[in-house]
């Protein structure tokens, strides 16, 4: 596997399992060395041994995506640590899978704080910590296609998802002058523990799988690609983009 990312550091969030742990190995693999974050009740001890696996070099970083304190600190802590901070993939998320009239405050507020909020207080902190390092660097965010598709049963995490999307493009074109890019990408139908609740559903399972054009779930490793490719040099011209990785479903989808 080609080293694009030897002497780097990067923090990956929510990045104890599925597309987190994907990336957070994918660019240990490329000689990255990772932070890996963890919930303060969550375990980094499987995405750090995956990465031993590899060859490479990570060690954990625990904060809860809800607080912004812990967030600071943890961005902080990647570059003492790890003596600077190249790369950001900002992954943590959580998706309840609830009707919108069964979604109270309470879910609103941990939907909004950890995927939303969380996301923006993460990405600036990284993005000031990178231009007082002053070498730039990349940002990239996980979005989703459900920024662009409603669903009946993630009405909140779409409003989330697109305000990711939207954060991204603005973002970009703001710190871009300092040289750090920020893109995002959005994944489809992934084989992750989040999206778990789809699978038992025979009838969702039917429906995607007729609309995707590649007629299949997508796996976490093969989203890892394509955020090692935006934080890499081989897209040193690409910022303030989504990518779409859905196999082709939002061109088949029935809104």
């Amino acid at each position: 596997m080609e080293k694009r990312f030897v002497g780097k550091v990067a923090l990956v969030t929510g990045a104890t399992s599925g597309i987190g742990q994907a990336t957070a190995v994918r660019l240990a693999a490329e000689g990255a060395v990772v932070a890996v974050n963890a919930r303060p009740t969550g375990d980094a001890t499987e995405t750090l041994g995956k990465i031993k696996e590899v060859g490479g070099e990570g060690f954990a970083v625990v904060a809860d995506m809800r607080d912004p304190a812990q967030v600071v600190a943890m961005v902080q802590e990647t570059a003492q640590r790890g003596g600077r901070l190249d790369y950001l993939v900002s992954n943590a998320a959580i998706n309840p899978f609830r009707p919108w009239d069964t979604t109270t405050v309470e879910d609103w507020n941990d939907l909004s704080e950890t995927n939303l909020r969380g996301t923006w207080v993460v990405t600036t902190e990284a993005a000031k910590q990178m231009i007082k390092e002053g070498h730039g660097g990349a940002i990239c965010c996980t979005s989703s296609i459900s920024a662009h598709v409603g669903s009946p049963f993630q009405t909140a995490y779409c409003a989330t998802k697109a305000g990711i999307s939207m954060w991204v493009k603005a973002f970009g074109s703001v710190v871009g002058t300092h040289g750090i890019r920020v893109n995002a990408v959005e994944p489809g139908w992934i084989l992750t523990k989040m999206a778990a609740p789809m699978f038992d559903d025979p009838a969702a399972v039917k429906y995607y799988e007729e609309r995707i054009a590649l007629h299949r779930p997508g796996e976490p490793t093969e989203l890892a690609g394509a955020i090692a490719f935006l934080l890499s040099d081989d897209a040193s011209y690409v910022t303030s983009a989504t990518l779409l990785v859905d196999g082709g479903f939002i061109v088949n989808a029935e809104l």
